[in-house]
């Protein structure tokens, strides 16, 4: 089971409907603050894992190349994975709508004449 969401309640259903035996992987951020509630029983008794995976786990001068050859044969749609293009002056607004889940991924445009946008 895969748990991408970010949110406690998400992680807390993962849990509960892996299979005993089975592993419940989580990639989503949620807040830093949240907490979940987990039966050590779930755990134990039935065998089920708890595995953390923050960006894919990802070996960079392994993985990266392996992504651009997926994008550039059209496989990995990076395009529609972004959520904004945002110019270099307005990373503060990015951040927020990051911080309150209004926008995933972003695209900082860094000014090409080397002063600022």
């Amino acid at each position: 089971m895969v748990e991408a969401a970010g949110a406690a309640a998400a992680f807390e259903t993962a849990l509960a409907l892996t299979a005993p035996g089975g592993t419940t992987v989580t990639v989503g951020l949620p807040h830093p603050d949240a907490r979940v509630s987990v039966s050590p029983l779930l755990l134990v008794a039935e065998g089920r894992h708890v595995v953390g995976s923050y960006l894919g786990s990802a070996v960079p001068e392994r993985d990266i190349p392996r992504y651009v050859e997926l994008w550039r044969s059209g496989r990995l749609p990076i395009d529609r994975l972004i959520s904004a293009h945002r110019a270099l002056s307005d990373i503060n607004a990015g951040m927020d709508e990051l911080a309150d889940g209004r926008s995933i991924r972003q695209i900082i445009e860094f000014p090409t004449d080397g002063v600022g946008s």
